[in-house]
């Protein structure tokens, strides 16, 4: 009886002593709701992909995950605002490709692209399309390259804006096959699509949920994918590797990121619950539909991934004399 009573006065004064020594318990992940941050319009690819993913983390968390577009300034915005909030798992980003190509055209940004976050996965790739009126010619993109080589600069086309994927897929395209194409930004996909539709611009850059509903009613031809490999959503149309420009391969991304010293075992449970949301039917269903691979992976090769498209889009901006923004 004794030592019971012992062990339990033992018991009851050790609670005290560990909180006054640094040793409590730390509070259960998550605790409250979780905020994924995408930074362009709502609507979209990136708020549709956060919006996916986000409905089916909010059931295997246990809290609610809300999705808020920040918009602007090629989704810079959105990403400083994670990279300054407190490192504890319930402020979460939801990057694209874009991310990197910011962080290759802009002088100074809030954040580093990659030293400012704990990556956490990436969700889905998909490449870009190539796109044209119906009956435009050329009818190629070998013959629209020929035309521009013929005369420089006055080939056009239109991208989502001044240093999104779009565009530094396109600078990319036009260094390896050596012409110049007129670069036309829009404000997103919608209003280079409207471009297109009315004949202000010959031809777009764009993913394929922009256009594929275009694609199918015959007004707009996809002329070429920007994948390694060809789309399986129009199987029939060649990538620019097979055009003529060889080793060409530009593929977007989304992904999820928490700011920088987020601690590991909540990086490792965000990870493992997202890994577990890309193998649900309905998940992989939806993000297929919207034209992407579905492809998780470590944080290590998330921001072994984001380091080198930043390396690749800084070359770029070097070498096609992209003002720095």
């Amino acid at each position: 009886m004794l030592r019971r009573q012992f062990l339990q006065m033992s018991t009851a004064m050790a609670s005290p002593w560990a909180l006054s020594h640094g040793h409590a318990q730390a509070p259960a992940y998550p605790n409250r709701p979780i905020t994924i941050l995408q930074g362009f319009a709502a609507g979209g690819n990136a708020d549709t992909i956060a919006r996916t993913v986000g409905n089916e983390l909010a059931k295997t968390l246990g809290q609610p995950v809300v999705v808020e577009a920040k918009a602007g300034a090629g989704g810079t915005i959105a990403a400083g605002t994670v990279a300054r909030a407190q490192p504890d798992g319930h402020s979460l980003l939801l990057a694209t490709g874009g991310h990197t190509a910011a962080g290759a055209l802009y002088k100074s940004l809030p954040y580093k692209t990659v030293d400012d976050f704990a990556m956490v996965s990436t969700i889905t790739f998909f490449p870009f399309l190539l796109v044209t009126q119906a009956d435009a010619k050329p009818a190629t993109l070998a013959e629209l390259l020929a035309k521009a080589k013929a005369a420089p600069g006055t080939v056009s086309y239109g991208s989502a804006g001044i240093g999104s994927t779009h565009h530094m897929a396109v600078e990319l395209l036009a260094r390896m096959s050596r012409t110049q194409l007129l670069h036309v930004p829009y404000r997103g996909d919608s209003a280079s699509l409207g471009a297109l539709l009315s004949g202000d611009i010959p031809l777009i850059i764009a993913p394929p949920t922009a256009v594929m509903a275009n694609i199918k009613a015959g007004k707009l031809r996809a002329i070429a994918t920007t994948g390694a490999q060809r789309w399986p959503g129009l199987p029939d149309v060649p990538t620019v590797a097979e055009q003529g420009v060889a080793g060409y391969d530009v593929s977007s991304w989304a992904g999820l990121m928490a700011p920088a010293g987020t601690p590991r075992p909540i990086v490792d449970r965000l990870n493992a619950e997202v890994q577990k949301v890309l193998q649900l039917p309905a998940v992989r269903t939806r993000l297929e539909d919207m034209g992407g691979e579905v492809r998780g992976s470590t944080p290590e090769e998330m921001r072994a991934m984001v380091a080198a498209q930043t390396e690749k889009w800084t070359q770029v901006v070097a070498e096609a004399k992209i003002p720095q923004q």
